[in-house]
């Protein structure tokens, strides 16, 4: 009725009740004309469909439930449809999900949860969605709680031993730049260190007072605090870009590379870009509160943030600018990895302390060029819990290693190493002088 409208039973084979209730406006509009409704229910087991490449949740008993009204597509719709998924007891380890087969997700299809709102019940799931087209409900693996209250104690321990290492390290870049402030390319370098020290030491200071203060804040503050913690973490990025940029220049372009007031450009940049970007993000409203919720839908923590509304905001800005920048690095390291061999098969670096040097710049620079946040890349979600407590706990110590490596690199420094980059590059200069 145009009135009313229907409100379908479906008994799946295995005898449970689902019940699919369309609304009113999808019959104001069709009022005038005859059309079919169409209920598909289908056991993609059996099928072999709807299959996502990597896909990490399981579909609720391999159901997927269409409909159809007539021959068009119905999308936008200000009173969703309602599903409701008959189930008993979940299993444990797994949170539900809404969501709907997207033939534009990826290279085959995938799953997708926009336009859909869930409202989990005590023998169901309702799922709320503004369109029609497949739908079914998607168990992911989930966090419990205690082991997400875990991972916050580490990663707020991890913070506070962070921010320590960090001050130690600008203490000790500082001190350097002053012994031997004569030698450019070495102030250069701890200069560049000291402002990735700074920014690490701000987003841990970042991340310690969203977590403390995020709770019960009001709106205006919290999405303050939200643009002060991504713009922290957009400066960290940056500077670990500049950092592999900086390195490009002294291996690779060794000759007749000199910028006017190079160290505060590289700051205009390192400082300024994430200023621009965090602007645009809060013009358009994406910062906000976001609950960090377990299996059963328990809020464990409140964090001032990028809301849910907007997460394409944070997959461009944050997963797909690290992507970027974590390829340059990598490409760098590359580069530099392979110099250092070169010039030991040339004899510029000679004996097994230099060697040992040499292998010890490497290492560092593994780290210094950000590579221990190749690990957010396969913590996208929460079936692996070893891979999320290293993810936590080596970045929280980026900043010790960084810290070890500048003290054992450089001090106890005399003039003959002269630090062992430095002496390095000097070397390497020499070398393509004579060859030219």
């Amino acid at each position: 009725s145009p009135l009313q409208g229907p409100r379908m039973l479906n008994i799946t084979g295995k005898g449970k009740a689902g019940k699919i209730q369309l609304p009113r406006e999808i019959f104001r509009s069709l009022s005038s004309q005859t059309v079919r409704i169409v209920v598909t229910v289908l056991n993609i087991q059996r099928l072999g469909m709807f299959e996502e490449v990597n896909q990490t949740g399981q579909v609720l008993d391999d159901t997927v439930v269409g409909i159809t009204v007539g021959e068009t597509s119905i999308s936008g719709l200000q009173d969703p449809v309602q599903l409701t998924f008959a189930h008993g007891q979940l299993p444990h380890g797994v949170t539900p999900q809404c969501v709907f087969w997207d033939p534009s997700k990826g290279m085959a299809g995938g799953w997708n949860s926009s336009g859909c709102v869930m409202q989990l019940g005590d023998k169901g799931t309702v799922c709320s969605c503004d369109h029609l087209t497949f739908f079914t409900l998607l168990l992911n693996p989930a966090l419990d709680r205690s082991t997400a209250q875990a991972l916050m104690a580490v990663a707020t321990a991890g913070c506070g031993v962070a921010m320590a290492s960090s001050i130690f390290t600008i203490a000790f870049c500082i001190f350097l730049r002053c012994r031997f402030r004569s030698e450019e390319t070495l102030c250069t370098n701890l200069g560049l260190h000291v402002n990735l020290m700074g920014s690490l030491l701000l987003l841990n200071l970042a991340f310690l007072l969203n977590s403390g203060l995020s709770s019960g804040t009001q709106p205006g503050t919290c999405k303050v605090l939200g643009g002060l913690t991504h713009y922290c973490l957009l400066c960290c990025f940056t500077w670990m870009a500049l950092e592999g940029c900086h390195l490009y220049l002294l291996f690779v372009k060794v000759l007749g590379t000199y910028i006017h007031h190079y160290l505060v450009k590289l700051c205009l940049v390192g400082w300024g870009f994430p200023t621009l970007v965090v602007g645009v993000a809060g013009v358009i409203g994406s910062y906000g509160e976001y609950s960090v919720q377990t299996m059963d839908h328990q809020v464990i923590a409140h964090l001032c943030w990028i809301t849910s509304k907007y997460l394409l905001v944070h997959y461009i800005t944050n997963c797909g600018y690290f992507g970027l920048i974590l390829l340059f690095n990598m490409a760098v390291f590359g580069v530099v990895a392979q110099k250092s061999c070169c010039l030991q098969g040339t004899g510029a670096v000679q004996g097994d302390r230099k060697a040992w040097k040499v292998a010890l710049v490497v290492v560092g620079l593994f780290c210094l060029l950000g590579a221990t946040w190749v690990l957010a890349f396969l913590t996208h979600d929460t079936s692996s819990v070893p891979m999320l407590y290293l993810f936590t706990i080596l970045n929280s110590l980026q900043g010790i290693f960084i810290f070890v490596w500048l003290v054992i690199l450089y001090y106890p420094k005399t003039k003959e190493t002269a630090g062992s980059l430095s002496h390095i590059i000097r070397h390497d200069k020499t070398i393509t002088v004579s060859q030219d």
